[in-house]
């Protein structure tokens, strides 16, 4: 049996569901606290958006599949580059009310070859999702921009 490199990460942050949709889908609110080289375009079905980060060369094209109003998005994106292990890979974004105000973030990201690459690449968008839940819990309940000088 071959195991792929996939992986689920979640938060609590202290605001309404449609809040913190809000706050990704949004492409202003976003480049506050997530996409340190900016976001262009909103998230919606069949969209394209672009996100650029201070971190990494360039702007990665984000392919919105699905988005279902304060519940759940679903977009591909990979690297892109030249280098032909560049997969694509899928996340999945849920946003779950806890019923004393709150919103349970889950974000789950798959799509890697079994190799020692393919894990590694994992390992670092594991990284990056779990430090932007992080960053917008500050932002959305604080104001406060966790990532600012952090890449740049």
């Amino acid at each position: 049996m071959e195991f792929k490199p996939k992986f689920e990460v979640s938060s609590r942050i202290g605001r309404p569901v449609s809040e913190v949709f809000e706050a990704f889908v949004n492409p202003d609110i976003l480049s506050r606290y997530f996409t340190t080289g900016g976001a262009k375009g909103r998230i919606e079905k069949g969209a394209t958006v672009m996100w650029a980060f201070h971190e990494f060369p360039g702007a990665f094209p984000v392919k919105v599949v699905e988005v279902e109003q304060d519940k759940r998005i679903v977009f591909k994106w990979g690297e892109g580059g030249d280098d032909s292990s560049d997969v694509e890979t899928t996340v999945t974004i849920r946003f779950e009310p806890t019923g004393d105000g709150r919103t349970i973030v889950s974000i789950a990201e798959e799509g890697w070859p079994a190799t020692e690459q393919g894990f590694g690449k994992s390992y670092g968008n594991c990284m990056g999702w779990s430090q932007m839940l992080s960053a917008m819990k500050a932002w959305v309940e604080h104001g406060i921009n966790l990532r600012d000088g952090m890449y740049k």
